[in-house]
């Protein structure tokens, strides 16, 4: 049954929620202040959400350093909340143990799992798997919508990858590791809806956990990725959610959400 999922998104040591097309490498562009769109900047520190999803029972949130300058934010939230928040960015097969053993349940990656110009390299994914096992790790398959389909976008989804995301893809990696986190990267950020199509692709296959992201701007599109992933798909939330600035969603209808699952 599909479930709501938290998330703590770091952007320079701050919580923020930021339209994720528009974050760029600062090594590769100048002009990234100009370019950003922030959504919501939070004066409460990582570790307080931390701690808010541990008293309110919210295991598996995702927790994403955008960039560098997070790891002391990241750290607070691990130590608020151990093993119960997945950690994403910048993951490697060189610190993906570290980070466990600092608190994480899981690893979440991407980019370290191609080389620069987007080829998939299976080779870093089983040398990554026999490192920290598959139990621990967390595949982010997160997309842009393309002539061929849905394409894994690395590096911030700026580039453009070979993986396509199906169900071959699916079936593929799903030995490799323990869930999969989708964000829909097109639609991120935006609170226009979600991509349910993408959904509909994900939930068809449903082999192992997997949570989407992406474009959620109401009750009525958690609704909607229930029904369309055929209950098979869990969902964040992030701009649209009360508790990060937003007004489409609150943070209490979906405590009420996930305890209508439990009970059901």
């Amino acid at each position: 049954m599909t479930i709501f999922r938290p998330c703590i998104d770091l952007h320079d040591g701050q919580v923020k929620q930021i339209v994720g097309s528009t974050l760029f490498d600062p090594s590769n562009r100048s002009s990234v202040a100009d370019d950003l769109v922030v959504n919501f900047v939070s004066e409460r520190t990582a570790a307080w959400f931390a701690e808010k999803y541990k008293s309110d029972n919210l295991q598996g949130g995702h927790l994403i350093q955008l960039g560098p300058g997070n790891e002391a934010a990241a750290l607070g939230a691990l130590a608020a909340f151990p093993g119960g928040l997945q950690l994403g960015g910048g993951i490697s097969l060189h610190n993906a143990a570290r980070w466990l053993d600092r608190g994480a349940s899981h690893v979440i990656v991407t980019s370290c799992l191609f080389d620069d110009a987007g080829r998939f390299m299976e080779q870093n994914l089983i040398e990554l798997e026999r490192e920290i096992g598959a139990s621990r790790l967390v595949i982010d398959l997160s997309c842009k919508r393309t002539t061929q389909g849905w394409m894994v976008a690395k590096d911030r989804w700026q580039t453009l990858t070979d993986l396509p995301v199906n169900h071959e893809t699916l079936e593929r990696l799903a030995n490799y590791c323990d869930e999969f986190l989708i964000h829909a990267a097109d639609v991120e950020g935006l609170c226009q809806g979600v991509d349910s199509e993408l959904i509909g692709l994900l939930g068809a296959w449903g082999g192992i956990p997997m949570t989407y992201a992406g474009g959620v701007a109401s009750m009525d599109d958690i609704r909607l990725v229930s029904a369309v992933g055929e209950g098979k798909v869990d969902v964040t939330v992030g701009s649209s959610l009360d508790v990060f600035g937003g007004s489409g969603v609150a943070y209490r209808d979906l405590l009420d959400w996930n305890q209508s699952r439990r009970l059901s």
